[in-house]
């Protein structure tokens, strides 16, 4: 018996075709409340400062966990931008800075610059259980702590990660 390179190929493209994808289903999300929600934070933003509210994210030494639902906030579900919210490259056009992950010691000047770079008024909001008192990574040569004891800190939100519905409830916090 002789091996036929194209039978075993259309039997991996048969079997992958009927088998189904891998990745797991969408969370479920109320596409009215998420709406809502959004538009709140987006009202609380233009009250507050007269415009949409500008987010510069800053990983100050994370696992990347807080960053992938950071990121969430983007993604088709949730497209923060739609509600006037958005992500910006510099801190010199932000309003809020979204802090992760504790402060390593080769990150603090660089978070220090980052928060005199944006301009009053600002906040700065501690994202993740790591950002607000080091986390698991807490009491590591390596790390500093969380970041209050670098930067002054508006609102902290917990959880290992938090989710993006808990993201946009505490900038709706924040604004209120």
């Amino acid at each position: 018996m002789t091996y036929d390179p194209g039978a075993a190929m259309r039997n991996i493209v048969l079997r992958n075709l009927f088998r189904g994808p891998y990745t797991e289903p969408s969370p479920p999300v109320a596409d009215e409340a998420l709406k809502q929600l959004a538009a709140s934070v987006n009202q609380a933003a233009m009250r507050r400062l007269g415009r949409s509210l500008s987010i510069r994210e800053v990983d100050a030494g994370s696992c990347n966990g807080c960053e992938l639902e950071i990121h969430a906030l983007n993604n088709a579900i949730y497209d923060l931008e739609r509600f006037g919210l958005r992500f910006v490259a510099s801190p010199r056009h932000a309003d809020v800075l979204l802090v992760t992950g504790p402060v390593t010691k080769n990150m603090r000047e660089a978070l220090e610059r980052t928060y005199r770079a944006t301009p009053d008024p600002k906040w700065v909001v501690a994202v993740g259980d790591c950002a607000i008192s080091g986390g698991l990574f807490s009491g590591s040569y390596a790390v500093e702590g969380g970041i209050k004891g670098i930067i002054p800190v508006d609102l902290n939100i917990p959880g290992c990660p938090p989710t993006p519905e808990q993201l946009l409830r505490g900038l709706l916090a924040l604004l209120s």
